[in-house]
């Protein structure tokens, strides 16, 4: 599936192609929190990173989060003109973009179920549902994005 997105502001537009575009995960990790600023979570998705055409790459910077009193390999894009985080790109797995769901597009599919995880940093104040649909983690899932979307019958080929 082709996933086209922007920043707010649209100095920056982007595409890239996905064979996992259902925005079913939601990570509460300090990182995620407070680069996002949304919702007390971040929601990304998986996409081949050579896919990926930029329009308005000069208006693009990148963050590197520290972890652990070092900066992390992982490299966060955002637009310097109005702060839209757009994707996350880490040369540990140089195949793979995890676009931010919120800086998407493309209508999106609706996932089946919701994965909450690292809700070992998650503050109090923010509500996590239960119930069915809502799995929880204390830190990572025990499926890859892409493992999860086979297991649900629908990484698209």
């Amino acid at each position: 599936m082709k996933l086209s997105g922007s920043c707010q502001c649209g100095s920056i537009g982007f595409e890239m192609e996905s064979k996992t575009p259902y925005p079913y995960m939601r990570c509460y990790c300090s990182i995620c929190r407070k680069v996002g600023g949304s919702g007390g979570y971040a929601i990304n998705l998986m996409a081949e990173a050579d896919s990926i055409k930029i329009r308005g790459a000069d208006a693009k910077g990148v963050y590197n989060a520290v972890v652990d009193g070092k900066a992390s390999q992982a490299e966060r894009h955002f637009c310097k003109s109005c702060g839209s985080h757009l994707w996350l790109w880490d040369p540990r797995w140089p195949e793979l973009i995890h676009p931010h769901a919120g800086a998407i597009d493309t209508p999106l599919p609706r996932a089946p179920e919701t994965l909450h995880i690292m809700l070992e940093f998650k503050p109090d104040w923010i509500d996590v549902p239960d119930g069915p649909g809502h799995v929880h983690f204390q830190r990572y899932p025990d499926l890859s994005i892409e493992e999860w979307h086979k297991s649900h019958d629908l990484y698209e080929d």
